[in-house]
Order: C-alpha cells, then sequence, then structure tokens
C-alpha cells in the first residue's frame, strides 16, 4: 500500500484493527510517560534514589522520545511504517521487562533510556499510519479518536499504576506493557495495511534526497542532554561549577550544530526546513513545548506532593486525576469537531487558560485536604481545558503541512511535547529550590510544589497568547494547500501529486 492508496474506512473490520493498534501503541508509550510519576515516592524509598534520579528516571525516556522520534518518523516513510512501528512496539516491550527488573537508579535510568528509543520508534508511525491509510472522508474521525483515546491513556496512567503499585509492586508498571504488547503486535499484523512514502529513496523524485539524518539526530540528542544534565545537576554542584558549565557548554554547541547541519541539507535534512515556512507549523509546536512543558511538570510534581505531604496512598494519588480521563473520553471529539467548524484559535488560546485556573486552585492543598472540595475543582478544570487543546492541536498540526510529510510533522511534534516535559522536569526542581532527598520532607516539598505550579500556570497563559495572538488566517482544514504550494516552487511535489489525500 502506497501513500496514494489511503483507502480504510473506520466502519469496515481493517479499519477498526488499524486504529485499535494505533491507540494501543500510543497509549502504551503515554501511559508510561504518566504511570512512573505515580510510583516515584515508592520506587524512590526502595531503590534509594535522591531528587536527581527521579528526574532522571523520567528525563531519560523523555529525551530519547524527543531526540529521535523524528528519525523514526524518517525510518517509517522509508521502510514502511507498520515495519517501523511493529519494531518500536517489541523494541518497547522488552525495554520495559529491563525497567521493571531494575536493581538500582542506575539500571533504572538506562532502561529507561531504552526504552524511549523504542517509543521513538513506534510513536510517529502510530499517527502517519492513519493518516496515510484512511480515507479522506474518514480521516479526521479516526485522528479525533485517536487522539482522544490516547490523550485518555496519559491521563488513565496515574490510576492504573496506582493500584499495580499498591496491590502488586511499582515494578508492574513496566511488566504489563508486555500484555499490551502481545496482542497488538497480532492485531497490527492482520489489520493494519502497510504504507510508505514512495518518493523518498527513488531517483529522480521530488524527495529521492530526503535520507536517514542520523547525525542531526545524535546532535538534538546531544543537545538536549547536555542542558538537561545542566539543570538536573545544578542543584547539588552549583551553576558554576565545571561539570555544569562543561554541560551547557556541549548543549549548546550540539545545538548550534544541529540547526547549522539542517539548514545546510536542505531537504535531505531529517527536519526539512520547508516546514518551517509554515508560521502556523512553527506557531502551533512552540505551543506544544509550553502546553506539555506545563502537562510534565504538574504531574511529577502533583502525584509526589499528594503521596508524601497529603499522605494519600498511589491508588488514591491515581484517582485524584480520573475526571480528566472523563473529559478527555467524552470531550476530545467534540473538540476535534468544534475546532473543524471554527478553526483552532479559540479553542487553542482557552483550553489553557482554562487548565491554568485549575492550577492555581490545586496550590492551595494541604494536609487533610478533602478531594471533593479541594482537589476536585482545581483537577476538573486543568482537564477541561487540555480537552479542549488535545484533538485540535494534533489536526492543526498535520493540517498545516503537505501530506506528505505527515510522518516527520508528527514526528516533530511528538519531539516538541516530549522537549516540553523534558525540560520543565528537568528545570522546576532548580526553580523552586528542590534537591537532594527534600521530597521526603513536607515542608520542603510543599514549597517547592506551590512554585512549580504557579510556573506551569505561567507556561498555559503564555500559550494561550501564543494562539490568540499569531493563530490567524484559515481554520485547521485549509493551510495543507500553501504548503504544497510552496513545495511545488521549490521542486519537492510530485508531478501526479500522488501525496494530495484531502
Amino acid at each position: 500500500m502506497t501513500a496514494a492508496s489511503a483507502t480504510l474506512r473506520t466502519g469496515t473490520a481493517a479499519g477498526r484493527g488499524t486504529l485499535l493498534a494505533a491507540i494501543l501503541a500510543s497509549g502504551m508509550v503515554f501511559l508510561d510517560s504518566t504511570v512512573v510519576n505515580v510510583a516515584l515516592p515508592r520506587l524512590g524509598a526502595d531503590l534509594g534514589a535522591t531528587v536527581a534520579d527521579l528526574q532522571w528516571t523520567i528525563n531519560g525516556y523523555a529525551l530519547m522520545l524527543a531526540a529521535f522520534v523524528l528519525l523514526g518518523g524518517a525510518l517509517g516513510d522509508r521502510f514502511g511504517r507498520r515495519r517501523v512501528f511493529l519494531y518500536g512496539v517489541l523494541w518497547f516491550a522488552l525495554a520495559s521487562v529491563l525497567c521493571g527488573l531494575a536493581q538500582g537508579t542506575g539500571w533504572l535510568i538506562v532502561a529507561r533510556i531504552l526504552q524511549g528509543a523504542g517509543g521513538a520508534l513506534l510513536t510517529p508511525g502510530s499517527l502517519s499510519v492513519l493518516q496515510a491509510s484512511f480515507h479522506p472522508d474518514d480521516r479526521g474521525r479516526a485522528i479525533g479518536t485517536w487522539a482522544g483515546l490516547s490523550g485518555v491513556s496519559t491521563a488513565i496512567g496515574p490510576f492504573v499504576g496506582g493500584w499495580l503499585i499498591d496491590t502488586l509492586s511499582w515494578r508492574w508498571i513496566f511488566f504489563v506493557n508486555v500484555v499490551v504488547a502481545v496482542p497488538l503486535v497480532l492485531i497490527a499484523l492482520r489489520w493494519m495495511p502497510e504504507s510508505r512514502d514512495e518518493d523518498v529513496g527513488r531517483r529522480g523524485a521530488p524527495g529521492h534526497r530526503r535520507r536517514f539524518d542520523v547525525l542531526g539526530a545524535l546532535l538534538g540528542a546531544l543537545g538536549l542532554a547536555g542542558i538537561t544534565y545542566a539543570l538536573i545537576d545544578a542543584p547539588g554542584r552549583g551553576a558554576t561549577a565545571l561539570p555544569v558549565l562543561g554541560a551547557v557548554l556541549v548543549g549548546v554547541v550540539a545545538a548550534t550544530a544541529f540547526v547549522l547541519v539542517e539548514r545546510r541539507r536542505g531537504n535531505g535534512a531529517m527536519l526539512p526546513p520547508t516546514l518551517f515556512h509554515s508560521r502556523r507549523f512553527t506557531v502551533l509546536n512552540m505551543f506544544t513545548v509550553a502546553v506539555y512543558a506545563a502537562l510534565g511538570g504538574f504531574t511529577f510534581f502533583l502525584a509526589v506532593y499528594l503521596q508524601n505531604v497529603v499522605g494519600w496512598s498511589a491508588l488514591r494519588t491515581g484517582l485524584a486525576t480520573l475526571p480528566m480521563t472523563l473529559l478527555l473520553l467524552v470531550g476530545s471529539a467534540r473538540a476535534g469537531a468544534l475546532a473543524g467548524r471554527i478553526g483552532p484559535r479559540l479553542p487553542l488560546a482557552v483550553g489553557p487558560v482554562i487548565a491554568a485556573a485549575g492550577l492555581l486552585l490545586l496550590r492551595g492543598v494541604g494536609p487533610g485536604a478533602s478531594y471533593w472540595t479541594d482537589v476536585l475543582p482545581g483537577v476538573a478544570l486543568f482537564g477541561l481545558g487540555l480537552t479542549l487543546v488535545v484533538a485540535p492541536l494534533t489536526a492543526s498540526v498535520l493540517a498545516a503541512v503537505a501530506d506528505r510529510f505527515a510522518g516527520v510533522a508528527s514526528g516533530f511534534n511528538n519531539a516538541a511535547s516530549r522537549v516540553g516535559g523534558l525540560l520543565a522536569v528537568a528545570a522546576l526542581p532548580l526553580l523552586v529550590g528542590l534537591s537532594g532527598t527534600g521530597y521526603e520532607q513536607a515542608a520542603e516539598l510543599s514549597h517547592a510544589y506551590r512554585g512549580a505550579l504557579l510556573w506551569c500556570a505561567g507556561l498555559l497563559l503564555a500559550a494561550a497568547l501564543l494562539a490568540g495572538l499569531l493563530l490567524t488566517g484559515a481554520p485547521a482544514a485549509e493551510p495543507n494547500a500553501a504548503p504544497e504550494k510552496r513545495d511545488e516552487r521549490q521542486g519537492l511535489s510530485g508531478g501526479k501529486r500522488d501525496e494530495r489525500r484531502g
């Protein structure tokens, strides 16, 4: 199946099977982005972890996703999206077993890094398969369903994790991925069609210059790793310590080299500069970084705070965020449909403001707090704001570029979301003065929690301003034509235009 034969319908067995496989895979990756937060106090005590160890447990995973998800998308476009998707699922499952068997923080961090690499292979494939395989009349519905249910997996992670931690062990939050991966592979082999960008690598074709930009991926990873290491290590060593300054230097040099390499390689790069000719695409990804930074910082601090200060169990902590799950489940498709009618600007401007109001309410939670009067209102507002954002954001990012760049566009947007969470988890403890074993001290953690939520609310308000002021022009369904015209002028679009699928 080529990118031109997008014929799957949502009402058929093949359509339902393909959609289910994509949702399960993305859900598995998104689940492990949040489920570990609930386990942090328990695994921290079990393995003798410091705040820096907990940060790396989260950020080792996020770093690999952010750095290599673009390469994963390019591999899928070249060798087949289903093939790379399945390799990613198997890799992710095996790395999850290593995480569950960890006997120390070093082992766990390395296993989480490997787990993130597997996620980088399967994450872009789950969305680009839908974009390439479904009929244009059903594509929006399929993507909306994927966005909503994948978002639910992110929100339900703390609940599932809490139950597994209290009932069995924190190790089972990793072992459960194997239970999901086995049927997922069988479903994908049975129903998911293969697709690829037929122009990539074909001499004389407009896309034959695109290649596997391994150097770009490594430079991007090194840049993020250097900056992340400096942010995490600074509280313990001091901002002027030689290792911290060295990490900053490595990060800045690598990030600068990444930009120069990508610009020099042009459309043969991992991240074609042509994509950023669309102001909408650029703004949407800046928006993504801000929103997911707020989400990552909020979930990191809330799970630890509710257990170590408020005194709740892991299960009760997970249940506290259940309204977010319900709101995403019920509202994502409706939010996507609303954005399709009126454009994404209003939902993307209003959603972060509502979410920020929820975080400000949650700053007042303290020891002996009531769930119904102290926690639920803030969580519900945050979930409502997130619901207005998730589906419109996903659809708008894909609509902002030509369809043939679906893999790299979805990969970059996933990378942007991971970078946001990565930097928030790395920077917030430094900004609010939390280090060492301070997460075990109620007074120190309380001060840090309130400061962190204030920073997260500020990020959400900045995202709202971005959407309100810069997302002007056509609704989500229309911008796709403009990048294709630009591609045509630059020789990137094929004569038959077989990539135009809607």
